[in-house]
């Protein structure tokens, strides 16, 4: 039975796929079942950071599944202890301590659960355009109604929607049982939307002003897309929390919550936990990925790159009366063009020229590529979207 079909009648129908099989992958390609080679500019959503199975990574994984895969958290984990130690080399120098989990949505619940017993309050901020996850307090502060919905029944009330990059908005919202701020640095799933420049120093100020709990979700802006090894890092802000999820396992899954030693103090035993976070296995495999990306530079790579992918994306915009914006940091870019229609008829033609993108926020074409992407794919990329973009005009 074919795949398609297979997934059709066994696989829970929350995904709408594209018809494409995708098989095997290497650096910045993918093939598919009939052997079509892609240039991937989408990572998996944001996640194969160091492209698709890198040796270094492969190796790592290999090495750990034959010695250890999985123990309790109630023992002492010798990767996990390394990898935290490893991650204070690059995270905000306010971030002292970690918890391991396995995904984006796991991190920033654990995230809330901490705010809220290190504050001693209940009610969350955030924001509009926001996405922080699909369980059910991750997806409750997110701001996409339809997402929301259906759900409300299982939804805690405790989340204070406000504008994205409006301070004054913040300050109106802020209350006495206000226990944190959350906030995308960067907003991805909601169109690539980069804030002003006062806008992440004027949180952390409102926050400091009223005892609040800063959480940055770093879940896709994180370990080196914008250039950064955190997005919160371009504006000199120092969270009290941070996510990161993703990038982090190049492609395995880990998630991980870090705070100011203060702050994750707060947790005791028995407030949380999670059975296979940390486990030996996702450790390697993200010691792996932090090593590399500290070896190759690939924070400073990216933002170099990104700096001409979003040159040439603007060339684009110039030329292409159908673009209306391009915008972005280091390999986070979006190119929001004229009507969803267009957007989606875009997606579709560069996947049949062999050109992996994604839409997201209706009509933003987004580029989320390996941080290991190289100007002859970008060039390969824009001339193909050139040609696209005429094609679409008529």
């Amino acid at each position: 039975m074919e795949i398609e079909k297979l997934s059709e009648r066994y696989v829970a129908y929350t995904y709408k796929r594209q018809p494409l099989v995708l098989v095997k992958g290497e650096g910045m390609f993918l093939w598919d079942s009939k052997g079509k080679r892609y240039l991937d500019f989408t990572g998996g959503i944001a996640v194969c950071s160091l492209g698709h199975c890198h040796s270094t990574l492969t190796k790592a994984i290999c090495t750990q599944a034959k010695k250890l895969m999985h123990v309790s958290n109630l023992y002492y984990i010798q990767p996990q202890a390394e990898l935290a130690a490893l991650l204070t080399r690059v995270t905000p120098r306010s971030i002292e301590k970690f918890f391991f989990c396995n995904s984006g949505a796991e991190a920033i619940e654990s995230a809330f659960k901490l705010a809220v017993k290190h504050a001693r309050r209940q009610r969350i901020i955030t924001m509009e355009g926001s996405f922080h996850g699909r369980t059910a307090a991750a997806v409750g502060a997110t701001w996409k109604f339809s997402y929301r919905k259906p759900f409300e029944a299982i939804i805690p009330k405790i989340f204070d929607f406000v504008p994205f990059n409006n301070l004054a908005a913040v300050e109106r919202a802020i209350g006495d049982q206000t226990a944190a701020v959350v906030v995308e640095p960067i907003q991805g799933e909601g169109g690539v939307n980069v804030p002003s420049d006062d806008y992440l120093p004027g949180l952390r100020k409102l926050c400091d002003e009223y005892g609040i709990v800063l959480i940055c979700d770093e879940v896709q802006t994180g370990m080196g897309r914008t250039g950064k090894w955190f997005a919160c890092q371009h504006w000199g802000v120092e969270p009290d929390e941070i996510t990161m999820a993703k990038a982090l396992g190049g492609g395995f899954p880990v998630g991980c919550l870090g705070a100011k030693s203060n702050v994750m103090n707060s947790f005791s035993p028995g407030d949380h936990a999670s059975t296979f976070g940390g486990n030996p296995l996702a450790c390697a495999a993200a010691k792996a990925v932090v090593q590399t990306m500290q070896k190759r530079k690939l924070p400073q790579r990216s933002a170099k790159i990104g700096e001409y992918f979003k040159k040439r994306l603007e060339e684009l915009a110039n030329k292409h009366l159908c673009v209306r914006e391009v915008r972005g940091l280091g390999l986070l870019l979006g190119m929001e063009l004229a009507t969803k229609e267009a957007a989606e008829a875009a997606t579709e033609a560069a996947r049949k020229k062999g050109y992996l993108i994604n839409c997201t926020a209706e009509k933003v074409l987004r580029f989320v590529p390996p941080l290991t992407v190289e100007r002859k794919y970008i060039d390969e990329l824009i001339e193909a979207l050139d040609k696209i973009l005429v094609e679409i005009r008529q």
